[in-house]
């Protein structure tokens, strides 16, 4: 064991003389596996990042959550043009599905619409994301709050002028001052402030409640109608342990039903389960990840090459202290493993530079922007084995020509 540990001790020795003495061959050298690790660990880095992010964002939501509307989340079968003619779900449908379904949790209707500009006073936030939805939606999302409540049942089937504002707006048209009870002015209607909703951070589909208000769908309605400017979603969570498939099939028929469509007529809505939505987003991210150790395949068999290159030269350069080592009863396998030692640690020197170089850059990263770019443990070990493999791989042939070097002719040789 000793012997081992004086031979990485000397191969060490060896591989920083290498850096020492041919700075510029074995910079450049190096330089192919510090790429292939930094784009790889990059990479690496910042899809981890973005799961988790993702992973955050919709951490609150159940991911059997069905979003049933005209469009589909994801990509599908039926033309553009014939989606856009499918009908918008009604209020009257979220109201006979609530009553109907079975095995469901919560069953709300929400309305997107256009970014607003609010008012308090003399004080204006504009780009606001504006969510109407029904009182259900505060357990389908599972918000909390900094101060006040949700509108109840009451306040949401009457379309009361009451609003839930989210952290960023309180604080950008109050301050420090106590929202609740304030009356703000949105749509040129008058709003009683009656909850904030809890800080959230920036979320990664660009909206976050932070710069969010909610307000009963209803009061839109009666103001608006049933308007083509706002698309409707009705939400439905499922109760925990159904069965997904038996409960969707179960909405498309209470649907149908509803609508009246005749038996082998195609449903004109789409069932939008969240699982797979995310499923959609994995199958990205895994798309990136592909990509990054892809390209970083061509960096790592540069700086191999890099790596071989230098390692040949060093037998080379050496060929007459081999030949001693090996008179004076040195083994093979001592030869071997001190030079594909040294091109592992020369491989470890720019894995390590790599890795450097992909930590500086998510702090960079995060202090500039509103997202945790994270370098995990995992993805640190990643870059440190494949730094090793690299290594390994390109200097066992030169490792190999150096311990079956005949002693006799490498002194000859050397002199």
């Amino acid at each position: 064991m000793l012997v081992y540990l004086r031979l990485l001790k000397e191969s060490f020795r060896f591989a920083i003389n290498a850096l020492r003495n041919n700075k510029l061959r074995t910079l450049l050298s190096l330089l192919g596996v510090t790429i292939g690790i930094f784009s790889i660990i990059a990479v690496l880095a910042a899809v981890d990042s973005l799961d988790r992010k993702i992973s955050k964002d919709l951490s609150s939501l159940d991911k059997n959550t069905i979003y049933l509307m005209k469009y589909c989340f994801g990509p599908s079968d039926i033309p553009q043009w014939k989606r856009e003619q499918f009908p918008n779900v009604k209020y009257d449908e979220y109201i006979n599905l609530k009553n109907s379904l079975n095995n469901t949790e919560q069953v709300a209707y929400q309305l997107f619409v256009n970014h607003e500009t609010l008012k308090y006073d003399s004080k204006t936030v504009s780009d606001v994301n504006v969510v109407p939805s029904s009182n259900e939606m505060v357990d389908i999302e599972g918000l909390s709050f900094d101060k006040g409540r949700f509108y109840n049942e009451s306040e949401s089937n009457s379309g009361s002028p009451v609003i839930v504002l989210g952290y960023d707006i309180a604080e950008g048209l109050f301050g420090t001052s106590d929202p609740i009870g304030k009356n703000i002015r949105l749509y040129g209607q008058r709003f009683t402030v009656i909850g904030v909703i809890a800080k959230q951070g920036a979320g990664f589909f660009g909206n976050s409640n932070d710069t969010s208000v909610y307000l009963p769908t209803n009061f839109l309605r009666r103001m608006y109608g049933d308007s083509d400017s706002m698309t409707p979603v009705i939400v439905l969570k499922p109760v925990k342990g159904v069965d997904m498939e038996a409960y969707k099939a179960e909405v498309a028929q209470k649907l149908r039903a509803i609508r009246g469509m005749k038996a082998g007529e195609a449903d004109n809505f789409f069932i939008n389960v969240l699982s797979g939505f995310t499923d959609f987003v994995d199958g990205i991210l895994g798309s990136l990840r592909f990509g990054g150790i892809f390209i970083s395949f061509f960096s790592f068999l540069v700086g191999g090459f890099g790596v071989a290159n230098i390692m040949f030269v060093s037998v080379k350069e050496r060929t007459n202290l081999i030949g001693i080592q090996k008179s004076l009863g040195a083994k093979n396998r001592f030869i071997l493993f001190q030079f594909l030692f040294e091109a592992v640690i020369l491989c470890l020197i720019g894995g390590i530079i790599g890795l450097l170089i992909v930590w500086l850059m998510s702090v960079l990263l995060t202090n500039l922007l509103d997202f945790e770019f994270v370098l995990s443990f995992w993805n640190v070990i990643i870059g440190a084995g494949l730094s090793i493999l690299v290594g390994v791989i390109s200097g066992i042939l030169p490792a190999i020509s150096a311990s079956k070097l005949d002693p006799v002719e490498a002194i000859r040789t050397g002199m």
